[in-house]
């Protein structure tokens, strides 16, 4: 596809134009999740600026709320209420932000996020076999390195993360207080849901939303990044 369509289409959701060395990431990406889809079922979406729009668009948004100058290493605080201080170089004392995506299916907002903050640690979650065997093909193809692509279901996992993200998940109320379990401390929770999901979020985790953005496609759909107010038990 081409990069400077595809720079159009996400103009929306990122407040600066993307790298042209991302565009052509993008491109690639496209290409094999098409190839792919063919033969596995990885997104009921087949038309490409469809696919940029709704995918790339919405994982990018969520990316940028969460690293805003694309740089995830933090001064990470104990405190809950401060907000993640950005620096534009890796700082001595700075950890590497751990990310951690659950149901990833065709790689979304988990893989855009990492196109926009190269510097994360970045787990891929999905239970299914051939979609995990697609994953680590597709981060092969893209050059992405620190990345984990784990076949599991969430339940099973129990190493913490800084960032745990969701997006268009089954079993929403079920899934959603195990992912919360997998917040580190003073970590955050970024799903894209629909805004009827909102009293539902609030009613089955110890968050507090930080933000709830909604998304430029849709008022429908919104951004719900929370804060881990305690240690959240299941």
């Amino acid at each position: 596809m081409d990069t400077s369509r595809i720079a159009v289409l996400l103009q929306p959701f990122v407040e600066t134009p993307l790298h042209e060395s991302q565009l052509h990431q993008i491109s690639t990406y496209i290409d094999i999740l098409l190839r792919w889809n063919s033969r596995i079922n990885l997104t009921a979406i087949r038309d490409p600026e469809e696919i940029v729009t709704r995918h790339f668009g919405e994982s990018f948004f969520m990316a940028r709320h969460l690293f805003p100058s694309g740089v995830a290493r933090t001064l990470l605080s104990a405190n809950p209420d401060a907000t993640p201080v950005q620096v534009d170089q890796p700082h001595p004392l700075a950890p590497l932000v751990t990310v951690l995506d659950i149901g990833s299916g065709a790689g979304f907002p988990g893989l855009p996020i990492k196109l926009w903050a190269p510097d994360i640690s970045l787990t891929l979650v999905e239970s299914n076999h051939k979609k995990a065997t697609f994953l680590r093909e597709l981060s092969r193809a893209l050059t992405l390195t620190d990345i984990n692509v784990t076949t599991a279901r969430a339940e099973t996992l129990t190493t913490q993360s800084d960032v745990v993200t969701l997006r268009a998940v089954d079993r929403f109320e079920t899934i959603v207080p195990i992912a919360a379990s997998l917040v580190a401390p003073a970590g955050r929770l970024a799903l894209l849901i629909s805004s009827k999901q909102i009293p539902t979020l609030n009613s089955v985790t110890s968050f507090r939303p930080s933000a709830q953005i909604p998304l430029p496609s849709s008022n429908a759909k919104v951004l719900s990044i929370m804060v881990l107010d305690r240690k959240v038990v299941i």
